[in-house]
């Protein structure tokens, strides 16, 4: 078993691999826009398969979410900077190396992530 990558290689590695996506998912996002401005086709009735306003949803929404991830490893190699970076941002213990090794942004300790948090309807 190799042993695990500091902490600013590891953080390094995930910004790259995290901004890799951002760039694709960006970039089939300007695809199907251009794709639909050159088409007339009324794809909303079309039997064979999802329609391109579901698609552009479906994709746009996969975006969003690849840019929180980025905005998380961020924040994580900001706390890294500031020397905080492995302890929990609710209780202040320490995040379990294997839980960094899995989730290098990861702002909570298990504990912690483990409960339920508020909802609308729950409040």
């Amino acid at each position: 078993m190799r042993p695990a990558p500091e902490p600013a290689a590891r953080l390094a590695a995930e910004r790259a691999a995290t901004a890799e996506r951002v760039a694709a998912l960006a970039a089939q996002v300007d695809a199907l826009a251009e794709q639909q401005a050159l088409t007339t086709h009324d794809d909303e009735h079309d039997p064979e398969g999802v329609t391109i306003g579901f698609h552009r949803a479906q994709l746009l929404g996969l975006l969003e979410g690849a840019r929180r991830d980025l905005d998380a490893v961020e924040r994580a190699a900001q706390r890294l900077a500031e020397g905080t970076y492995g302890r929990c941002l609710r209780c202040g213990e320490p995040i379990p190396a294997e839980r960094l090794e899995a989730l290098p942004a990861a702002e909570t300790c298990l504990a912690c992530a483990s409960r339920r948090r508020p909802t609308a309807r729950g409040r």
